[in-house]
């Protein structure tokens, strides 16, 4: 087995040349780390340029309920549009910030998959600690439920039972669930524009 460092098949120069022309990129798992990276280079995009889309791109098997939750919540503080696009998966947390796009700015590649499942607990400790865990779990539940429902349309009694198990769903019918409002057909539905004079703000600067 080689020593030699892998190179990095999405480094932070390519990064840094996708967010120079408002693209924020999700590739991998959501987590503690990301989550606020993602978020800041949101805020910076919308106070470089208030009136110019940001695009989300996605590719993801899910992660942090609190950073989705977060990053969302940016989503509709911001005064620009975000569009959110699915290159290959959005799975779980993938799912939720796809659909959390501005409404007719949410797009899926043809091929692309999309999961939406209420994800694992993780209750442990004692009979108070449980109890108290389950009281806080079925609040964020019906908290992203409700979200779910509200950006795709679907009834929260549906949202709740399709996600009981792992549900996928090629691009048509996340297109016809909700998750998106189009399928990409045409490149200028995806090609960035070029961002204003970077601020600072960037990855890797």
């Amino acid at each position: 087995m080689s020593d030699s460092p892998r190179t990095p098949r999405f480094d932070d120069r390519a990064r840094r040349d996708l967010y120079d022309q408002r693209v924020v990129v999700l590739d991998g798992p959501l987590d503690d780390d990301n989550g606020p990276l993602l978020a800041t280079q949101v805020v910076a995009l919308a106070a470089r340029d208030p009136d110019a889309d940001i695009a989300f791109w996605i590719h993801s098997p899910g992660g942090s309920v609190p950073a989705m939750l977060a990053l969302r919540d940016l989503f509709r503080l911001v005064p620009c549009d975000v569009s959110t696009l699915v290159l290959g998966i959005a799975y779980s947390a993938g799912q939720f910030l796809l659909s959390a796009g501005t409404p007719g700015k949410r797009r899926a590649l043809p091929h692309s998959r999309v999961l939406m499942h209420q994800g694992s607990s993780g209750i442990g400790g004692t009979a108070v600690d449980i109890e108290l865990q389950a009281d806080d779990l079925r609040h964020t539940r019906d908290t992203v439920l409700g979200l779910i429902a509200a950006d795709t349309g679907q009834p929260v009694d549906r949202i709740f039972t399709d996600s009981l198990h792992d549900r996928w769903y090629s691009a048509a019918e996340a297109l016809d669930y909700g998750f998106v409002d189009a399928v990409v057909d045409r490149f200028d539905q995806v090609v960035p524009r070029r961002g204003a004079v970077p601020t600072g703000f960037g990855v890797g600067r």
